[in-house]
């Protein structure tokens, strides 16, 4: 996510971070640095230029110069210009209505009807919503199509009329039935074309006039750049809609329109698509976004989703097992699923202050754990509670079963040795204080 914009910054306020004198001609320097990072990510060249304008301006007014560490002073400056150029603070979505009704706009392409599932599947699981999926793309049967395959996924009903080509009946007749059986959200998707057309404005618009939603997102595909942005302008002087969907963040994408797009249409992000996946969504978070972009991390995202993830019943029974030595490949099976959940493994090593850096190249793989489930499951279950009685016949079954070889085998058992050593270790104190704090944690939520 933005690897190649956070290399360039870094790059950029190298100069900056180290204790020495820093002058006014080399604060210039860096900034125009940072101005060409920014117009490389495909920011528009006005809004990098009053970008760094800002920044110097502020250096200059706090005597950044002068400061005992300048170029910490200066990263920060960075960090909060960045965090308010891209929106401030984090903006909720409104569901005042009953039903409350969200609806979603864009162009073809973008990931709409994905993200209208992931949008119906996060206020399921998160918000403990009942929601309504309402398919409304008239033109492409394969959309109607894919909708109700999501909605199946996800477990959230999908109400279409295929014998209707009015998508402003639809709407309101997908509303009736939400008010009749007692769902409280309803998601619109909508028709997107291949690029802005007039007849497309005019349809959604009606769309809008007729059902007066709570919310209407528009949602763009972030690998367009500054083209996701013109689209949304386009869009919202038509629409004046209340927020924007990022999709794609997980792809190759330079910024630019997650950095930018705020300035231009005035209306914040409310959501990310970070992967594939129907959980892949995110709460936008610009100072936690602004952290990344800088390589810092963002540690408080990666501890909410273990939060969301961490069970304090199965925590003291893992614990139990520990101190007992009765910690096995099951228990670690367990841990790995749990892991999994979480999210894409790019995406977590990314949330780790220096990790995006120190792992710049390698292309990590989400199907990582598969060698060693395949490992696990063809285990005996008498096998996966005592690694021990893992003698040399049953490595070479287990390497048969699963696809992989005795080396493979003999890497995972050390492995597990040395993190039960160090789970062991962890049972005296340390440990048991960090789960009492998660298990605090997650009763503040």
């Amino acid at each position: 996510m933005f690897d190649n914009l956070s290399e360039k910054l870094d790059k950029a306020l190298h100069v900056l971070k180290g204790h020495g004198q820093i002058t006014e001609i080399n604060v210039a320097e860096t900034l125009k640095e940072v101005r060409r990072a920014l117009l490389d990510a495909d920011v528009n060249f006005k809004i990098a230029k009053e970008f760094t304008n800002k920044v110097k301006e502020k250096a200059l007014g706090q005597d950044v110069l002068t400061s005992l560490q300048p170029g910490q002073l200066m990263v920060k400056l960075v960090k909060d210009e960045l965090t308010e150029l891209m929106g401030g603070d984090a903006e909720g979505i409104d569901l005042s209505g009953t039903p409350s009704v969200i609806l979603m706009s864009g162009l073809q392409g973008s990931g709409k009807t994905t993200f209208s599932g992931k949008l119906a599947n996060y206020l399921l699981t998160k918000k403990n919503k009942k929601p309504l999926l309402v398919a409304c793309d008239v033109y492409r049967p394969a959309a109607i199509d894919q909708l109700h395959v999501v909605g199946e996924q996800i477990g959230v009903e999908v109400f279409s009329d295929r014998g209707n080509n009015d998508p402003v009946a639809i709407s309101k007749a997908g509303i009736a039935h939400a008010m009749a059986n007692g769902f409280n959200v309803v998601i619109i998707d909508t028709a997107g074309r291949l690029a802005v057309d007039e007849q497309m404005m005019n349809e959604i618009a009606n769309i809008h006039k007729a059902i007066q939603p709570q919310e209407t997102l528009f949602v763009v595909d972030s690998m367009t750049g500054q083209d996701a942005v013109n689209t949304a302008k386009a869009f919202n002087d038509v629409l004046n809609f209340d927020g924007v969907i990022l999709t794609k963040l997980d792809g190759d994408t330079r910024g630019g329109a997650a950095i930018s797009i705020k300035s231009v249409v005035n209306k914040p992000i409310k959501f990310i698509g970070t992967g594939e996946k129907m959980d892949a969504i995110d709460v936008f978070y610009p100072s936690r976004m602004a952290e990344r972009i800088l390589g810092m991390g963002d540690v408080v995202s990666l501890v909410e989703r273990a939060q969301e993830q961490f069970d304090e019943e199965e925590a003291r029974k893992i614990q139990k097992k520990i101190a007992k030595n009765k910690f096995g490949f099951d228990d670690f099976l367990s841990q790995i699923q749990q892991i999994k959940k979480m999210g894409s493994l790019k995406d977590l090593m990314g949330m780790i202050p220096g990790a995006g850096k120190a792992l710049k190249g390698l292309d990590i793989d989400d199907d990582a754990f598969k060698h060693i489930e395949a490992i696990i499951h063809s285990m005996t279950p008498d096998e996966r509670s005592t690694p021990a009685k893992l003698n040399a016949s049953r490595k070479k079954r287990i390497a048969k079963g699963s696809g992989t070889s005795i080396q493979e085998i003999n890497q995972l058992l050390k492995q597990f040795d040395q993190m039960s050593k160090m789970m062991k270790m962890m049972q005296g104190g340390g440990g048991k204080k960090m789960m009492q704090m998660m298990g605090a944690m997650k009763g503040m939520k």
